[in-house]
């Protein structure tokens, strides 16, 4: 019988045991990385969004750092990589939204004309001594004149009205673009 002081005979000794075939991993040969030239520190991109980080605006091009571009920007979609793709796409942008501005200052154009040509707008008033008015014609009794006359929408915040509180003419001016002012003349009379 073996005495149990030997440690070569009993079957959990470390020299004895061997892991199976199927568990033993083999060692993969070490991965050589060799650089061929130097990291881009920075990206150019096109930005989808106005940006207060770097004072850009939409559609701005803009040369950013690689770690701003690929952790900020490009995960909340507020720019993209610049592409030649991309550089065609977005100047058609802009071109359709040149097309569509000048588009909207000829039509305001055109309404100043009408209001220009219309000659002046009455407004009745309740009068009072003299020349006095009760009350003050507002932007907003010029707007439903206009509405009611020309069937047009102007929006009474676009409209200035000089204080009128006796009858006579005057002339209210109304904001139709920002380049584009239409007066309007006002006659008040007393009914």
């Amino acid at each position: 019988m073996a005495s149990p002081s030997c440690a070569s005979t009993l079957p959990w000794t470390a020299a004895a045991f061997s892991y199976p075939r199927r568990l033993q991993t083999r060692r993969a040969p070490s991965l050589v990385i060799v650089a061929q030239g130097r990291v881009k520190k920075y990206r150019q991109v096109i930005l989808k969004d106005d940006i207060d980080e770097i004072s850009g605006k939409k559609g701005d091009t803009m040369k950013v750092r690689a770690g701003f571009y690929r952790n900020f920007l490009l995960p909340k979609g507020k720019a993209t990589l610049l592409t030649p793709d991309v550089l065609k796409e977005m100047q058609l942008e802009q071109e359709r939204i040149e097309a569509e501005k000048k588009r909207v200052k000829e039509e305001a154009q055109q309404l100043a004309r009408v209001f220009e040509t219309i000659g002046a707008f009455k407004v009745p008033r309740k009068g009072g001594k003299g020349k006095q008015i009760f009350g003050s014609v507002t932007a907003q009794d010029l707007v439903d004149i206009i509405k009611s006359q020309l069937n047009r929408d102007v929006d009474k915040r676009l409209v200035e009205v000089p204080e009128i509180r006796e009858v006579g003419e005057y002339v209210a001016e109304i904001k139709l673009h920002p380049d584009v002012t239409a007066k309007v003349r006002l006659t008040v009379y007393a009914k």
